[in-house]
């Protein structure tokens, strides 16, 4: 607990060198929401296009910044708008940011999913990710900025990382079908992209997410040997897995993070008319449905803040009846995991006390991938919760993705339960490099190797 305990004061440390930062750092351009910008909408005829295909590309319009405000030092950072599809395989375009470190080797690629969880486009990490961005409400993009903290410790690695807004310019939340092929054909337009960003075509790739994360990187891992069966990906690690929604929305409802839910219903509503109508007919209190529709503007962080502790069913004339019908169940299942089989080696990091999703819905979920010939690394600790997992477990995650990277290979399924995944001089040496890079690239130094 003493280390959770350091962890903790260095962060709320780095919160105040960020704010404390001289005023020529927090002066940024800011870029245009995505609802006002037009390089987020597909050009005529995209429809006709390949999967992956890049229909327009740029630089960021402002720098990439740490925690909003500090410019993060890469050597490049690019914007790619490709065709990809949506739930239902129709054509979609979504944009996928690509982040090139200082000497990077760009035969090494990491796709990283943002656990984004909000229905509103301006939530989305391409735009989240730059300085001056709108933070959609009080902490809204705060888990974004946070998590970036992953993405520059695997850029330290020297690995491009090409980060996907996987919902959608309909910010689709909760459409994990969509998240998967997103996911994907991000992957192929990175991989496309030699001319713009010099990532090479035949580059190793791995993915890595964790909670809202891990499922676009689960179902993206499912999903490939049918959709992108070309795609040589040597891994994924998913972290804080959310197999089953309907089991998680029974674990979220009236706690810290209820917000999920109104934010979650939104977003498969913008995916699927029944659910649309669903809401329009079962929240008719004007006043009531001020408050749920405020989760289709806002971030996650401002969700958590709005809904927290409140039964959101209440919001409903029917009560929680009201989604437990055939139709909703139909499309939860529709969009939990399970239904595909990867053919790639998996890490699933999982706390024994999530309080998000039960530790007991991963571990069936792993049995079945195990059961159909995945390979499977399954460890689960004892420590923290879903929050400080995402900590505590990503520096194994990092020892992982690097062993997959340098093609060491990983058979069978193993299972390992630990008091603490930082057990270890290598995991710990991971901890202190990522909290000494951090603090110094806060002074603008270089990222890369």
């Amino acid at each position: 607990m003493a280390l959770l305990q350091t962890i903790s004061l260095v962060a709320l440390y780095l919160f105040a060198v960020v704010h404390g930062l001289p005023s020529q750092f927090l002066n940024p351009r800011a870029a245009l929401l995505p609802e006002d910008d037009p390089f987020y909408v597909a050009p005529a005829g995209f429809e006709e296009t390949a999967p992956g295909t890049i229909l327009r590309h740029r630089e960021t319009p402002a720098k990439i910044a740490q925690f909003g405000v500090a410019p993060a030092n890469l050597d490049g950072a690019y914007q790619l708008l490709y065709r990809t599809s949506d739930n239902f395989g129709r054509p979609a375009a979504t944009v996928a940011t690509v982040l090139i470190p200082h000497g990077a080797d760009f035969g090494k690629v990491l796709s990283y999913q943002f656990a984004e969880d909000a229905a509103s486009i301006n939530c989305a990490p391409s735009y989240a990710l730059q300085e001056g961005s709108e933070t959609g409400g009080r902490d809204g993009t705060s888990t974004t900025h946070a998590e970036f903290i992953l993405v520059m410790a695997a850029l330290e690695n020297g690995w491009v990382v090409t980060t996907p807004d996987f919902q959608g310019y309909n910010a689709a939340y909760l459409a994990n079908l969509r998240a998967g092929y997103s996911t994907l054909d991000g992957i192929r337009a990175t991989l496309s992209s030699v001319d713009i960003t010099g990532v090479s075509k035949d580059a190793t790739v791995a993915m890595w997410g964790y909670s809202g994360g891990s499922l676009a990187s689960g179902f993206a891992a499912e999903l490939q040997p049918t959709y992108a069966p070309e795609l040589k990906i040597v891994g994924a690690a998913l972290g804080g897995t959310v197999p089953y929604i309907k089991t998680a929305l029974a674990a979220i409802n009236k706690g810290a993070i209820a917000g999920l839910i109104p934010a979650g219903f939104l977003g498969l509503a913008h995916e699927y008319p029944e659910i649309q109508t669903i809401i329009d007919e079962q929240i008719v209190d004007p006043e009531k449905r001020k408050e749920f529709l405020m989760a289709n503007v806002e971030c996650f962080g401002a969700n958590k803040h709005r809904f927290e502790g409140i039964d959101v069913y209440e919001f409903l004339k029917d009560g929680e009846a009201a989604l437990n019908t055939p139709v909703v169940n139909r499309i939860l299942d529709e969009n939990s995991m399970g239904h595909y089989t990867p053919k790639i080696p998996l890490l699933i990091y999982k706390a024994e006390k999530d309080e998000i999703s039960w530790a007991n819905d991963t571990t069936k979920l792993v049995n079945e991938y195990c059961y159909e010939g995945v390979s499977v690394d399954y460890r689960i600790t004892e420590t923290g919760d879903h929050s400080a997992a995402a900590i505590i477990g990503a520096p194994e995650a990092l020892l992982w993705l690097e062993d997959r990277i340098r093609h060491i290979p990983q058979e069978g399924c193993h299972s390992s339960t630990k008091f603490l995944p930082l057990d270890s001089a290598e995991s710990l040496g991971v901890l202190g490099e990522t909290i000494f890079n951090l603090l110094f690239n806060l002074l603008h130094k270089p990222i890369g190797v």
